[in-house]
């Protein structure tokens, strides 16, 4: 995915380099923005967005989208993880009667190993009232993507998760 976001943001700077008047060029930052947008990266969406606008003060679309990201920011970077943490696919994913804190630290392990420890989540279990201590799950399916293993734990365990922007929270319903 890095890959492609780089050949974007240079096809992107390449755009913005054969820009001649100062809409197209606000056009291109803003182009480039939504770009970082999607990506997760709400820094360089802004400072994209601002740039769009020194250019062309009038550009609403820019001003709107900076307007959001601004509001919206730790969202964006919570999607980008779940995202990012969500298409990772495991080969076997193989666990019998182990506890939620269990079965997310095996799928913590291999998410890090699927992707030679370039992802390695922080899963974190909110469970003040002890409701999870107990509850066992059991999964045996191959090739499938994260998401999918994070479901079929939450199912069994009748709980509930949240991305944050540095944890994926697990919760008791």
């Amino acid at each position: 995915m890095k890959t492609l976001i780089t050949l974007i943001v240079i096809a992107c700077s390449a755009t913005l380099a054969l820009a001649e008047t100062a809409a197209e060029k606000a056009e291109a930052w803003y182009q480039q923005g939504l770009i970082a947008e999607k990506a997760g990266d709400p820094t360089t969406a802004m400072a994209a967005y601002k740039a769009a606008l020194a250019l062309n003060t009038n550009h609403a679309n820019a001003r709107y989208r900076a307007g959001e990201v601004k509001i919206n920011a730790s969202a964006l970077r919570a999607n980008a993880i779940e995202a990012k943490i969500g298409g990772v696919m495991i080969p076997a994913y193989q666990i019998e009667e182990l506890t939620v804190q269990e079965a997310l630290q095996i799928l913590a392990n291999a998410i890090s190993k699927q992707t030679k420890d370039q992802t390695v989540p922080n899963f974190i279990i909110e469970d003040p009232n002890k409701k999870l201590a107990d509850t066992k799950v059991t999964l045996n399916i191959k090739n499938v993507p994260v998401s999918a293993i994070l479901k079929y734990i939450l199912a069994q365990s009748n709980t509930k998760v949240r991305y944050d922007e540095h944890a994926v929270v697990v919760m008791a319903r």
